[in-house]
């Protein structure tokens, strides 16, 4: 069998293969709440045959969403929307569904990508003032972010805890926290956006203090697996580093954490990074070889061999799969006929297994 298409366990929660759905803002939401745009995006992710499919970054607070469009889980609208979309998905898949809880810190109030993503000044429309734990911008010509107080910092924390309680509500099955790609909890591991000089800067243990605070009142506060997307690298000299890395998922792995998934960058606009198939797989080999709960590869997989190679070497225990998924939402059945295993498919969808490939589907009968 397709290392790919073995099961693992992450936590108490089995999944069919090693293959999961990255979480993909789409910028689409309406005062945080999902929209009809949401049920037709997961809806054909859902029937991906992926062993897991991540909701994207939501964020536990308004003032935390990357863009006034962004989904939050924040109050009884947000959360009885979401419920809406999970329901209807639920009706047809029985994929395993994964939020990815989030804070973006100074990396907030922005326009959509597409209207250029900038950031948007406090007192324009669809714009607030951000947050942080220093008053350093991400940019020079951004309005600065204020400082985090102790209040601050506790209204978070019971925000991430809220949000993991709706998540549990509604039945989600894992909940994965991001501190990756530059938001407020990579901002306070980054001694380039951290210049704090109380207990939650300066060391890397006073910086590491708020991420993993979150993480413990999180995963009591769901009670089911949780696990953390962490970027590997700023590629910036005098930033956060594999080492650093290292250190974080020994310390998360020791509360509990699930599994871990490895990225990077996004926390600086010096970022120097070399593109390439699997660029971040050698830093998620990194963390596998310090660690045992499983770690995800993420980054220009887009081929089912290369899936299959990262996980029979033991670079990585699973990948995971956005843009690529956006293009071919059937790529988990593509993989499955290339590496001659089976996949997971609807009755409705059994006539179409081709002619090269019988025995490819394993028909769910709901």
């Amino acid at each position: 069998m397709a290392h790919l298409f073995t099961p693992i366990d992450i936590g108490a929660l089995s999944l069919p293969n090693r293959i999961v759905i990255a979480p993909m803002c789409q910028y689409s939401a309406e005062d945080g709440c999902m929209t009809d745009w949401h049920l037709i995006h997961l809806g054909q992710l859902a029937m991906s045959g992926a062993g897991a499919l991540t909701i994207e970054a939501t964020a536990v607070t308004p003032e935390g969403r990357i863009s006034y469009a962004d989904v939050g889980l924040y109050d009884d609208a947000t959360e009885a929307a979401m419920a809406r979309v999970l329901t209807s998905i639920r009706r047809f898949s029985a994929v395993p569904v994964a939020i990815q809880l989030a804070h973006a810190g100074r990396k907030a109030s922005t326009a959509k990508p597409w209207d250029g993503g900038g950031q948007i000044a406090p007192g324009d429309a669809n714009g607030w003032q951000t947050l942080a734990p220093s008053a350093i911008s991400f940019l020079d010509t951004e309005n600065a972010p204020l400082a985090l107080d102790d209040a601050g910092l506790d209204r978070i924390r019971t925000a991430f805890a809220d949000a993991a309680r709706r998540s549990a509500r509604l039945g989600i099955d894992a909940v994965q926290l991001h501190a990756a790609h530059g938001y407020l909890l990579h901002q306070f591991l980054s001694p380039l956006s951290n210049r704090r000089d109380d207990s939650y800067g300066g060391s890397l243990e006073n910086r590491m203090r708020f991420p993993l605070e979150i993480f413990d009142a999180v995963h009591a506060a769901f009670g089911g697996p949780v696990t953390v997307r962490v970027s590997g690298t700023d590629w910036v000299d005098g930033g956060w580093t594999i080492e650093e890395t290292i250190a974080f998922a020994r310390a998360l792995e020791a509360r509990g954490c699930a599994a871990i998934n490895v990225s990077s960058g996004g926390l600086h606009p010096a970022q120097q990074i070399a593109l390439s198939p699997g660029y971040q797989v050698p830093l998620a080999r990194r963390v596998k070889d310090a660690v045992a709960m499983p770690v995800i590869a993420v980054g220009l997989i887009t081929d089912a061999a290369q899936a299959e190679a990262i996980v029979a070497n033991g670079d990585a225990d699973m990948v995971a799969i956005a843009r690529a998924a956006l293009y071919d939402p059937r790529w988990p059945w593509h993989a499955a006929a290339a590496l001659g295993a089976t996949i997971a498919v609807p009755p409705q969808y059994e006539r179409s297994e081709p002619r090269e490939h019988r025995g490819l589907y394993r028909i769910e009968r709901g």
